[in-house]
C-alpha cells in the first residue's frame, strides 16, 4: 500500500515537470515554485519584458517628458466647444458692451494720454490677411484689461466683437465657479493654471487662435505688478511659446502704461475717477533671427523660448523709462501752465480800470512788493472791538496793500481766476455772435445802466 502512494505521488510529479516544461516551451515563462511578488525578478518572460522595453523607448522618443522642450502643433480647430453658437452669441453681445463702458469711464472720467497709437491701429486693422499679432504689456492693476485696451480703440473697433483680442486669465481668479467661468468665457478669456507649464490647454487654445489670424493679448511678466507699477518684472517662458509655435510669424506689438495703479489702486474694490493714464506703444519686435536659429540648426527648445520673452521684456523695460518721462514731463507741464495762468489773469486785473466798479483808489495799485506790511496792519486793525463785524473781512480783503490782483487771488483759486479773466476777453471779442441781449440778464442789465450813467457820459464829454 504504502508502495503504491509512493508510486502514485512519482506520477503525479511527472506530470507536473511534464507540464511545466509544455508551458515554459509555449509560453516561455518561468514557472517559480516559490510565493514572490508580482512584480519579483524573472517573474516577466523575456519576450514579455521586450515588449516593454520597446513601449518605453517608443514613449520616450515620441512623448517627451514635462520637464523638455519641444513644438507642440496646435490645429486650428482645437477648442470647438469655445466656438460654440451659444458663446458666440454671448460675445457678440457681452463684448461690445463691456468694451464700450470701459471707454467711456477712461476717456470721460479719466484722462488718457497715448503716444504710438497709430502703430496700434495700423497692425490690428491694416495687417495682412490670417496675419497672427500679440500685443504684450505691462500689468499694474486688475483692470488693466480691458480698461486700457478699450481706451485705445475707437467704438467702431469695439463693436466688432470677432476681431478683438482674446487674453488669459489664471483659472483660480477668473474660473473659480461656473457664473465667473461662463462670464469670462463670454469676453473671450482664456484659462490658465499656475504651475502648469507652457503646454497646458489654455495655452493650446490661445495657439490655435493664433493661428487663424487672431490677436492674443498677454501680460509676460505672468502676474500683477509687486511694487505699484514702478517696475516690470521678468517676462516668462509662455510668451516664448507663443511666438515661436504658431504657425505663422505674429506680429509683436509692445505698450506700457502708467497710472493705472492711480485708477485701481491695490485692495479698492471701485475703479476711481479723475486720474491720468499714460500709454506709450513701441515698435513691433522682430524675432526672425531666432526663427532662422530654429530652422538651420538643432537649438535648445528652452532656450529659444527664453529668448523671446527676453527680448521682449528688455522692450518692455525700454518703454517704462521712457513712458515714466512722459508722464513726468506731461504733469510739470499742466503745473506750469497753471501758474502761467494765473500769472496772466493777474496781469489783465492789472489793466483793468477799477474806478468805475468803486474800487478806484491810489492804494490798488501799489506795488506787489508792498504785500509784506499787510500782515501787520492786518493784525492792528483787528484788535479792535467793534470791528468784529462780517462786513469787517470785506472791507479788509479789499483794503490792504499790495494790489488788487494780489487781493482777489486770496479769495479765488487760480485756475478760477484764470477762467473768469478768459471768459471776459473771449465775450469782448466775440460781439457779432448771435446770442441772447444783454438786458436779458438782471445783473448785467445793472451794470450796463450803471455804465451809461457815467462812463458814457464821462466820455462824451471829452
Amino acid at each position: 500500500m504504502a508502495v503504491q502512494w509512493i508510486d502514485r505521488g512519482d506520477l503525479w510529479k511527472n506530470k507536473a515537470r511534464v507540464l511545466q516544461l509544455q508551458l515554459r516551451q509555449r509560453f516561455r515563462v518561468a514557472v517559480d515554485r516559490q510565493r514572490h511578488s508580482m512584480f519579483a525578478d524573472r517573474y516577466f518572460s523575456s519576450t514579455v519584458q521586450r515588449w516593454l522595453r520597446r513601449f518605453c523607448d517608443f514613449r520616450r522618443d515620441s512623448l517627451p517628458s514635462s520637464s523638455a522642450f519641444y513644438r507642440k502643433r496646435v490645429s486650428k480647430d482645437f477648442n470647438v466647444e469655445e466656438d460654440s453658437v451659444i458663446f458666440r452669441m454671448l460675445q457678440a453681445v457681452a463684448v461690445p458692451f463691456i468694451g464700450n463702458v470701459c471707454h467711456v469711464f477712461m476717456n470721460g472720467l479719466n484722462h488718457v494720454q497715448v503716444y504710438g497709437l497709430e502703430k496700434l491701429h495700423d497692425a490690428l486693422l491694416n495687417r495682412p490677411k490670417n496675419k497672427p499679432l500679440i500685443t504684450v504689456s505691462n500689468h499694474v492693476a486688475s483692470v488693466d484689461d480691458p480698461f486700457v485696451i478699450a481706451s485705445l480703440l475707437p467704438p467702431r473697433v469695439l463693436l466688432d466683437a470677432q476681431n478683438l483680442r482674446w487674453t488669459l486669465c489664471a483659472s483660480d481668479r477668473c474660473f473659480s465657479n461656473p457664473v465667473t467661468s461662463a462670464f469670462f468665457r463670454s469676453v473671450k478669456v482664456f484659462p490658465v493654471s499656475r504651475g502648469d507649464g507652457i503646454y497646458q490647454k489654455g495655452m493650446d487654445m490661445a495657439i490655435s487662435k493664433l493661428n487663424t489670424g487672431g490677436w492674443v493679448h498677454i501680460f509676460p511678466e505672468g502676474s500683477r505688478s509687486r511694487d505699484g507699477g514702478k517696475t516690470v518684472g521678468s517676462s516668462k517662458r509662455g510668451v516664448g511659446r507663443l511666438v515661436l509655435d504658431a504657425d505663422n510669424a505674429p506680429i509683436v506689438l509692445p505698450f506700457v502704461h502708467t497710472g493705472m495703479q492711480d485708477v485701481m489702486p491695490i485692495g479698492a474694490n471701485f475703479p476711481r475717477i479723475g486720474k491720468t493714464v499714460t500709454v506709450l506703444i513701441g515698435d513691433p519686435v522682430h524675432f526672425d533671427d531666432l526663427l532662422n536659429v530654429e530652422e538651420t540648426t538643432d537649438a535648445s527648445r528652452g532656450k529659444l523660448y527664453d529668448a523671446v520673452a527676453s527680448r521682449i521684456g528688455h522692450q518692455l523695460q525700454n518703454l517704462k523709462v521712457q513712458v515714466d518721462k512722459l508722464a513726468l514731463e506731461k504733469s510739470i507741464r499742466v503745473e506750469n501752465y497753471n501758474k502761467d495762468g494765473a500769472e496772466r489773469a493777474a496781469d489783465i486785473l492789472h489793466q483793468v480800470d477799477w474806478d468805475p466798479f468803486g474800487l478806484g483808489s491810489d492804494e490798488f495799485l501799489v506795488d506787489e512788493s508792498s504785500v509784506e506790511e499787510a500782515p501787520v496792519q492786518l493784525k492792528l486793525s483787528a484788535t479792535s472791538p467793534e470791528e468784529s463785524t462780517p462786513d469787517r473781512y470785506f472791507r479788509m480783503g479789499f483794503s490792504y496793500e499790495g494790489g488788487i490782483s494780489s487781493r482777489i487771488r486770496n479769495y479765488m483759486d487760480p485756475t478760477e481766476l484764470m477762467g473768469f479773466a478768459a471768459r471776459g476777453l473771449f465775450m469782448n471779442r466775440r460781439p457779432n455772435e448771435n446770442r441772447s441781449s444783454i438786458t436779458d440778464v438782471r445783473p448785467l442789465r445793472a451794470w450796463k445802466q450803471f455804465f451809461e450813467a457815467n462812463l458814457l457820459q464821462q466820455w462824451n464829454t471829452c
